[in-house]
C-alpha cells in the first residue's frame, strides 16, 4: 500500500493538533488539506514553521475533496458538522475516519447500506483510546455475572454532548451481552439518565479529559473498572489504527472494539 492521503477536519481543536503530530510522525500517511470553519492564517503559518509543509484549508469540504487527490477524512469537529462532513466524504468516494458522536441508529443504517453499495470503508470510533475500548469488552464479560451496573464518564467542561458516546456505547454492548430484565431502570432526579437499561452519570469538569467508571453490584460485593485518559495522545494509537485499516474496508464499522477483534 502506498501513501495514504488525508484531510484532516478541525486541525485548530486540542484532538486535531495531537492528530497533527502523530499523523507526522507515520511515514505512509500525508495530510494533503485541512478542512475548518474559517482560514486561521496564523494557525496555516504555525502549522508550515513546525512541520514544513503549506496545505491548503477548505472551508467547503466538498470542494476539498474535488480539489484534492484526497483517501481519507479524519474528522475531529463535532457531531453536528461531523455528520455532514461523513456524508460528503462518502459522496466523493472519500473514506471517514470521525471522531465525533451523534449518529443515530438510522443514521448509521443508512450509513451501512451507503458504503456498502460503493464498497469502501468507513469508521464511527466514540471512543479512539485503546484502553477505553477494552473496558467496553471486560464490562461485557462481567455484566454476564453481575447484572446490576451503573455507568459515570466524566469530561472536561468544554464537551458539548452528555451522557457521552462512550458511554452509551458501553450501555449498548452491556445490553447485547447482559440480562435486561435485571437491569435498574428507575432513575432519582439527581440522576442523569438511562441508556440501553443502564443509568448513566455525566461529569463535566475542568482540569478533566476522558474518563469512565462501570460499577457493578451483587451480593456483599462490587466491581469497579474504570478508564482514565489523562491527554489526547492517549487517542492516536487508535485513530492511526483505524486510517490504516480503512483502505481494506468495504462497509461501516462503529466503534474500535470491531477492529480490535479482526487483530485478535
Amino acid at each position: 500500500m502506498g501513501t495514504i492521503k488525508i484531510a484532516l477536519a478541525g486541525p485548530r481543536g486540542k484532538m486535531g493538533q495531537e492528530a497533527i503530530k502523530a499523523i507526522f510522525q507515520e511515514e505512509n500517511l500525508e495530510i494533503v488539506a485541512w478542512i475548518d470553519r474559517v482560514i486561521d492564517a496564523n494557525f496555516v503559518s504555525q502549522v508550515e514553521h513546525i512541520y514544513g509543509v503549506k496545505l491548503p484549508v477548505y472551508v467547503d469540504a466538498a470542494l476539498c475533496f474535488q480539489k484534492e487527490a484526497v483517501d481519507v477524512l479524519i474528522d475531529l469537529t463535532t457531531p453536528e458538522i461531523g455528520k455532514v462532513h461523513t456524508q460528503i466524504a462518502v459522496d466523493n468516494g472519500v473514506r471517514p475516519v470521525v471522531g465525533t458522536t451523534g449518529f443515530t441508529s438510522e443514521d448509521l443504517k443508512e450509513l451501512q447500506k451507503t458504503c456498502e453499495k460503493k464498497q469502501m470503508g468507513c469508521i464511527i470510533a466514540p471512543n479512539f483510546a485503546i484502553g477505553a475500548v477494552l473496558l467496553m469488552k471486560f464490562a461485557q464479560i462481567a455484566v454476564k455475572y453481575m447484572p446490576y451496573a451503573e455507568i459515570i464518564e466524566l469530561h472536561h467542561d468544554g464537551k458539548k454532548d452528555a451522557p457521552s458516546g462512550t458511554a452509551l456505547k458501553t450501555a449498548q454492548l452491556m445490553e447485547a451481552a447482559g440480562n435486561p430484565a435485571q437491569n435498574q431502570n428507575h432513575m432519582f432526579p439527581a440522576q442523569g439518565l438511562n441508556a440501553h437499561g443502564y443509568n448513566i452519570h455525566s461529569v463535566r469538569l475542568p482540569g478533566m479529559v476522558a474518563h469512565q467508571e462501570v460499577i457493578f453490584g451483587g451480593d456483599g460485593q462490587t466491581l469497579t473498572l474504570r478508564h482514565d485518559s489523562f491527554n489526547r495522545a492517549s487517542f492516536m494509537s487508535g485513530l492511526i489504527m483505524c486510517v490504516n485499516k480503512i483502505m481494506d474496508l468495504h462497509t461501516l464499522v462503529y466503534g474500535l472494539e470491531n477492529l480490535l477483534d479482526d487483530e485478535a
